[in-house]
């Protein structure tokens, strides 16, 4: 690899499939599938193929909410998608989402299947399919799409930019992690002034708009995501913080966030999910396993 402080760009970039990092074996300039292999279909209405990641956490936490509050359309089978093994390029999965990125929901429920890609749309489809967390008040209901909309546009600086430079690249860049750590910083702050005037993102009521936030930035100041949070002063980040607190004890919360997850404390690991059963029963053999 060239050295940061010798490259000169190219006239014309080409791919190098040597380039390094810890998603280079998944990374490719490239869209369509790589292989054949067919997605399996369980039981429920919802059909989601996800990992436990910020954005594939959004649906799971929004699935489990809408259980707890009685919707039984909204049972769900999450199965997981394993990135670092490519299965997102699968012919399957490419069907659902052309953009190979998880999370990916086919909404069974009715006479013919409906694809739906992004989580974003996939929190607004689901909202709108069973007529909560999102206001039908028009300024209200405008807020939390602003809000929604915002960390969409958002999360690649955090995810893709800072948590990529500060740890992930096979190289540490100075002006790549400060670039996307004052832009971090500066949307931390967004954050934390909107937190101190309102309880939640879009108003008085949890919404669609904390259960797509809370992962990435949630995650951020309780150091969940990686370990940045001392080099980013997340302590600053008091209103945050009591809102992050806030939303993690709840209890469908805590039930969504360990679904399709395959990294952490045993304990908080729950692979697949195809009925509520399996929160009970992943906890025995989670941690029997974790004693073999």
């Amino acid at each position: 690899m060239t050295d940061a402080a010798d490259y000169t760009p190219p006239k014309v970039w080409t791919w190098n499939k040597d380039n390094g990092g810890r998603f280079a074996n998944i990374n490719r300039p490239i869209a369509g599938p790589t292989h054949d292999k067919e997605l399996p279909i369980g039981k429920h209405p919802m059909q989601l193929y996800s990992l436990g990641t910020p954005n594939g956490v959004k649906v799971t936490v929004m699935l489990e909410e809408l259980l707890a509050k009685g919707h039984a359309g909204a049972e769900y089978d999450a199965w997981l998608i394993k990135i670092n093994e490519g299965d997102q390029f699968g012919s399957g999965f490419v069907d659902i989402n052309p953009n190979s990125k998880i999370p990916a929901l086919c909404d069974r429920s009715g006479p013919t299947p409906i694809r739906v890609f992004e989580s974003g749309a996939i929190l607004v489809h689901l909202a709108e399919k069973f007529g909560e967390y999102l206001p039908t008040d028009p300024a209200k209901r405008a807020e939390v799409m602003s809000w929604l909309f915002w960390q969409m546009g958002s999360a690649p600086y955090l995810g893709g930019g800072f948590g990529h430079f500060y740890a992930y690249a096979p190289t540490k860049i100075e002006y790549a992690i400060d670039r996307f750590a004052m832009e971090v910083k500066r949307q931390l702050d967004v954050l934390d002034r909107r937190l101190a005037v309102s309880e939640y993102l879009g108003g008085d009521e949890y919404t669609i708009a904390d259960m797509a936030v809370w992962p990435w930035y949630g995650g951020t100041v309780k150091g969940l995501m990686y370990e940045g949070g001392e080099f980013l002063s997340v302590q600053d980040y008091k209103n945050v913080i009591r809102w992050t607190d806030q939303i993690a004890e709840r209890p469908a919360v805590k039930r969504g966030r360990i679904v399709n997850r395959p990294f952490g404390e045993p304990s908080q690991q729950l692979l697949e999910r195809h009925d509520a059963s399996d929160f009970e029963l992943r906890t025995t053999d989670k941690l029997n396993a974790a004693k073999d």
